[in-house]
Parts: C-alpha cells; structure tokens; sequence
C-alpha cells in the first residue's frame, strides 16, 4: 500500500475494470456458442421473454446489492444488444460463406468522419482487421466498390432531425451494388477547437452541411460566425488542426476530434435530442437472411401516372401483411415530374409473403427493382416488468 490512499483505490478499481472486461469478453464467447447452438436447431436468435425474466432476476439480484434497477437495466439492455447482434452476424456469415478476416471499407472523408466511425463499427462486428478507404464523394465510394477496389461501401442514408439523404438515394438508382446490412449510430455534433477558445472568440466555423442543418437552432445562437462547409466533417477537423487557431472551429463528433488532438467547447448541439443516423452497407454480390433473425428488403418502383397507383401498389403489403417502414420519393433523371418510389419493409425477401408482394406488384408498376435484403440491426431493447 503507498502513501497515497486516493491511488490504491483507482488501482483497486483499474485491477477490478480489467476483471469486468474479462468477463464481458467470456460471456460473448458463450453468445457465440449459443449462436452455434441454434443454427442447428433453427431457433430464434431472440427471445424475449427469456430477456425480459434474465433483466427482472438481475434486478432483484442487484437491490441485494444495493444496485439501482434502472442502472442494471440499462447496462444490461447494452449487453444484451451486444450479444444479438454477435449471434446475428455469426449465423449470417455461415449462411453466406462470407466468414473473412479482413475487408476494404470505403467511406465518406478521411479519419473522425461520422462515416468513418460508423464503417469501424461495422467491421469490430464483423472482420477482425479492415483496410479504411477514405473518398471526397458518394459517388467516389460507390466507384471503390463497383470496380473492385473495396469490398463494402458505408453509408449514410437518413437522419432523425435533417432527414433522407438524397444525393444517396439517387445513386441506388443506378448503381448495381446490393445492400447487405444497416447500422444506426447517435450523432452528437459538438464545438471543436485547436486550442484554449470560448464561443465569443470563434468567427469560422467548418463543417460538412449535414451538421449546420442538424444544429441550425445552435447556430443560430451566434449570427457573426461565418459557416464554411467541407465534404466532410473529418476534413473540418484537418482545417481546424491545422490553423491551430482560437478563432476557428469544426462541428463534429469528440471521438473523431480526438484523433486530431481537439477539445469539445460544446456538446449535444442538434435540433433533436435524438439526433440518430443510419448507414447502409453495400457490397457487390446480394446476401440471403436467415429465418432466425429480423430481416428488411429495401425495393424501388416507379407506378404508372394514373390516380390511385401508388396506392394500389402499397396495398400489396398490406394485403401480404408485410410493415412498410420507410417510403421515399426522388425524380427520375430525364423524366420531369415523374418519380421513383424507395420501399423499405420488414420482410425477408425469401418468405412466401414478399415473393407474393414481388409477384402482384410487377404487373402494376412501370419498373420494379430489389436493392437488397439484409439483417435489421435495430435491435429494440426490452424492458422489466
């Protein structure tokens, strides 16, 4: 024991975190033998009230030790996440044969972007290495995959508070890349500056136009700050570095700030308390879902000009009992006044379901496309009793 009694406790507490890590570690491992386990029996990957009785006995195990329900419960819906998803992609690599231990992942900006973040994420679940291709455009990303030069492409396609992406969407339309999986991440923008500054020095501020449409309320706030946009929010972090002045700052996330040795003046500036964005996976060659887990299809069609033809179209899911949970516009190029309509449903594209809906839907609509079926990763946490 030293003299420093403050110091022995953060070891004991530094001895007792390599410890939790441990143990998290082996409770995967067991997820992944469960994971096993069921692709043999064809079970569910989820059971929801096996989750819901493991949280309540966990509460009532944690009061013993003075631990708060609503702590555990959040630690645990964490876990629990963590070891559906680990199922989830462990079941869809045996049925893709896709099991790889590295993969090239190109993306939007250079390192700190969102994208950039979001494509790490992605590969910590699935390869235990990937090479980061970085790209100025979204068509550049799309190029990387379509030639060959990446396997996967990430990107980012809506958001809860500035909505769809469209420059994205419009690429769906003529790319013939598939899409194999999705992710959502919390955006929380924060005021990034090089140096020692507070908000009344700042008179720039960089940063892709995502984020200013995200934080225009916060913004709004300092009518002399002069906005730049960048292609992205990475490359406002290079400016910001490099100036290395009080005066200039980035709108970006903290863990890309890190990476470029800036500090946070301001967090959680977006419009919208839950500020989330979801990313899209592509990749050159389609991929089945398993039965066992939550699968989307994700379509575009263009329906006659008639009156009621979209409407006819949308009541085949209904009819199939198919949730539609997500309806886009976007003008087809060359086509004044026309559109084509993005379809995101909660169907496996091999059920018997979507087949039928494919099948009704081809006879009333002018086109019909399927950009891909993919494993939802929106796992929604459950909650005690």
């Amino acid at each position: 024991m030293s003299d420093n009694p403050l110091l022995d406790l953060r070891e004991r507490i530094s001895t007792l975190d390599i410890k939790l890590l441990a143990l998290l570690a082996e409770r995967r491992g067991l997820a992944v033998e469960v994971a096993q386990t069921k692709m043999h029996s064809h079970r569910p990957i989820r059971d929801i009230d096996r989750e819901r009785e493991l949280l309540n006995r966990l509460i009532i195990e944690g009061k013993k030790h003075h631990l708060d329900g609503s702590y555990i419960t959040r630690i645990y819906q964490l876990i629990i996440e963590d070891s559906v998803l680990t199922q989830q992609a462990l079941l869809q690599q045996h049925l893709n044969n896709t099991a790889s231990s590295s993969a090239r992942i190109a993306f939007l900006g250079p390192k700190g972007s969102y994208s950039h973040l979001a494509a790490r994420q992605y590969a910590a679940r699935h390869f235990e290495q990937f090479i980061e291709c970085g790209c100025l455009k979204f068509q550049d990303i799309f190029t990387q995959v379509e030639t060959g030069q990446a396997d996967y492409a990430v990107l980012p396609i809506e958001n809860t508070s500035s909505g769809s992406i469209n420059d994205v969407y419009d690429l769906l339309q003529h790319t013939s890349l598939s899409i194999v999986g999705e992710l959502t991440n919390t955006i929380n923008h924060c005021v990034l500056v090089a140096t020692d500054s507070d908000l009344a020095q700042i008179e720039t501020v960089y940063s892709h136009p995502q984020p200013f449409q995200q934080c225009s309320q916060f913004i709004n706030r300092f009518p002399h700050w002069k906005i730049e946009y960048c292609e992205s929010t990475a490359a406002a972090m290079e400016k910001v570095a490099a100036a290395k002045s009080p005066k200039v700052a980035a709108l970006g996330s903290e863990a890309g700030g890190a990476l470029y040795n800036l500090q946070v003046l301001e967090h959680d500036l977006a419009n919208q308390k839950q500020n989330i964005t979801r990313f899209i996976v592509l990749a050159r060659k389609a991929i089945e879902v398993t039965e066992q887990v939550p699968a989307k299809t994700t379509l575009i069609m263009a329906t006659g000009q008639q009156a009621g033809a979209l409407v006819d179209a949308l009541m085949v899911f209904r009819e199939q009992g198919i949730i539609m949970s997500k309806l886009e516009s976007r003008p087809i190029n060359g086509n004044p006044w026309e559109e084509m309509f993005y379809v995101d449903v909660q169907a496996n594209l091999r059920s018997v379901e979507m087949q039928n809906a494919l099948r009704n839907l081809s006879p009333i609509t002018r086109s019909l496309k399927v950009l891909g079926c993919y494993p939802s990763e929106n796992v929604v946490a459950v909650n005690p009793e």
